[in-house]
């Protein structure tokens, strides 16, 4: 869809009540500004605010976020890190995606390690924190109960997946963190037109996938508690990913420099 489109619903058969026709975001700016304006999901509104109004108890002098999260990183990232939503306690406290939460300490180690980072934790906006030729974003922006969006509220919330895939013009790598996030990326690209391989590309932590535009698919575990505590996800496992990702973008920098 070209930018000035208005994007419709029907294909998804999918009511939206209330959406304003919306126009395809020229910039990340724009794109972050309504990302964070957003307000079209009742229950993840309801949801988040509350959860900003309660708090954690260890969290209790803290002014929380309480909105949509939006992207963060290099604008000419060349590796795309997509995970699924905020944290109740973490993003949507600190307002930066993967900030304050035991996956973002695991995150930003392991970008940290690998040269895309300028620092291995994440703690709030203003921590000095700077990503180099990395981009992190989410199939869904808000905080959902129970860590898990309706189908409905993934559809709504595309449409900035979407946009973000393609501000991103340089991206080479994408890490897919779990299964659903991988899932999202290659919806969100189906329905932009791209083609999709046959047969599917297949999530397994370590997969990799050749995308025909241009893009090498990760695939990886979450770095979730769930995932970590129970030793299903390693650092070991987890720094192969982004050694990978690593890899692969000098490897594409040299056919650059040679092409």
């Amino acid at each position: 869809m070209l930018a000035g489109d208005l994007r419709s619903d029907k294909r998804n058969d999918v009511p939206v009540h209330g959406t304003l026709p919306y126009i395809l975001m020229r910039t990340l700016t724009l794109l972050d500004n309504a990302i964070t304006e957003c307000g079209e999901c009742e229950r993840l509104v309801t949801y988040r605010r509350m959860i900003a109004e309660t708090k954690r108890r260890q969290f209790m002098n803290w002014t929380y976020w309480g909105k949509p999260v939006p992207g963060f990183g290099d604008k000419d990232a060349r590796l795309y890190v997509l995970g699924l939503a905020p944290a109740a306690h973490g993003a949507n406290r600190t307002g930066r995606v993967f900030t304050g939460d035991r996956s973002g300490d695991w995150l930003y180690e392991a970008l940290y390690r690998y040269g895309f980072a300028n620092q291995a934790s994440s703690t709030h906006l203003d921590d000095g924190l700077e990503l180099t030729d990395c981009y992190i974003g989410a199939a869904v922006r808000c905080a959902p109960p129970g860590n898990k969006p309706t189908p409905d509220e993934f559809i709504r919330c595309r449409r900035f997946l979407q946009d973000e895939i393609r501000l991103l013009k340089r991206t080479r790598v994408v890490v897919a963190l779990g299964k659903i996030a991988f899932d999202h990326y290659l919806k969100a690209c189906r329905e932009d037109g791209m083609k999709i391989p046959s047969p599917l590309p297949a999530f397994r932590h370590g997969a990799s996938h050749h995308l025909p535009w241009g893009v090498l698919l990760l695939a990886s575990y979450h770095p979730s508690q769930q995932n970590t505590f129970t030793g299903t996800l390693t650092r070991q496992m987890f720094h192969s990913i982004f050694r990978s990702a690593k890899s692969a973008l000098e490897q594409d920098h040299r056919q650059a420099m040679t092409s």
